[in-house]
């Protein structure tokens, strides 16, 4: 079953992964406003945990984790759900080039003053769509990429 836009929100079940207790919280607080049911995992290790037990629309993980960053996180879900959306945040997706691509994510957003709206942004668009990441290939991502900028 596909979740789609209401008046009221989504109501998509989101998985946030941060270990910065702050962050997580904003977070939360915002997605749970525009309706979205949120769980969150402070490490890569307790959100695979509760992936295997509950069936997420969408994942939005941090990069810089301990014991495991967002993207060895991203791999072991990409692995499990081809199909999950996914957004990697960072502080660093400038100065270490993070980018879809290279980290498997479906959206990559700077943490900066601007995240919130893209987030909300990404959000959106990503439990709007209905693809098929298999089915989707480099000139497909490349595309999407181009309309995302």
């Amino acid at each position: 079953m596909s979740v789609r836009p209401t008046a009221s929100g989504l109501n998509a079940r989101i998985l946030l992964v941060d270990d910065n207790a702050q962050g997580l919280k904003a977070r939360k607080s915002v997605l749970e406003e525009l309706g979205h049911r949120i769980a969150t995992a402070t490490n890569g290790t307790d959100a695979l945990e509760q992936f295997a037990h509950i069936k997420f629309d969408l994942v939005v993980t941090d990069f810089k984790m301990p014991r495991m960053d967002g993207s060895e996180l991203i791999k072991r879900l990409r692995s499990q759900a081809p199909d999950l959306p996914i957004i990697l945040l960072s502080g660093f997706v400038d100065s270490m080039g993070l980018n879809e691509e290279g980290t498997g994510a479906d959206v990559v957003i700077q943490k900066s003053a601007n995240e919130v709206g893209h987030l909300v942004r990404a959000v959106n668009r990503l439990l709007k769509r209905k693809p098929s990441k298999k089915a989707v290939s480099s000139e497909g991502t490349a595309k999407a990429k181009r309309k995302s900028v």
